[in-house]
């Protein structure tokens, strides 16, 4: 069994973190291109794949968020026991689960956004597909700047020995 540690315990709230911000935007971003895909089926059936798509594109950042949730449990002991973790260590991870969930949230609903926007201009101008993905592509950026720097820090700290 693993000792609960304060560093423990910073770290389980890193990992709540991480999934809960990054999970809670890619779910309202989805929700959103959801809605727009619906009208845009509603009014052309053959948009349904293209609205798949544009939808589905806001999950990666709850994605990131949760390898980001599962590598702070892992490596902090809180799965599969261990001796606990060090204050220093549950800051750095706790650190990790605030990076990517903020970023995660941010640019999930952004791209959100971004995505409804194009399904709409789908709709209009099939031959706008390409240019759609491309802009719903770009505020994913964030989220993969957070979540290269949450591995920086678990891999720095937590699984080095923090």
């Amino acid at each position: 069994m693993v000792e609960i540690t304060l560093g423990t315990a910073l770290a389980a709230v890193g990992a709540g973190i991480a999934i809960a911000f990054a999970g809670f935007g890619s779910a309202i971003a989805q929700g959103n291109v959801a809605a727009a895909s619906v009208g845009a089926v509603a009014e052309k059936p053959e948009m349904f794949a293209r609205g798949i798509i544009f939808t589905a594109l806001p999950e990666t950042q709850a994605i990131y968020g949760f390898l980001i949730g599962i590598l702070v449990i892992v490596f902090s002991g809180i799965l599969g026991g261990g001796k606990g973790l060090s204050t220093t260590g549950g800051i750095i991870a706790l650190s990790a689960g605030l990076a990517i969930g903020v970023a995660g949230f941010g640019s999930a609903i952004a791209q959100g956004n971004v995505a409804a926007g194009s399904v709409g201009a789908v709709t209009e101008q099939p031959e706008m597909f390409a240019r759609g993905i491309i802009f719903t592509a770009l505020p994913e950026t964030q989220a993969i700047y957070g979540f290269l720097i949450a591995i920086l820090l678990l891999v720095g700290g937590v699984m080095g020995g923090g």
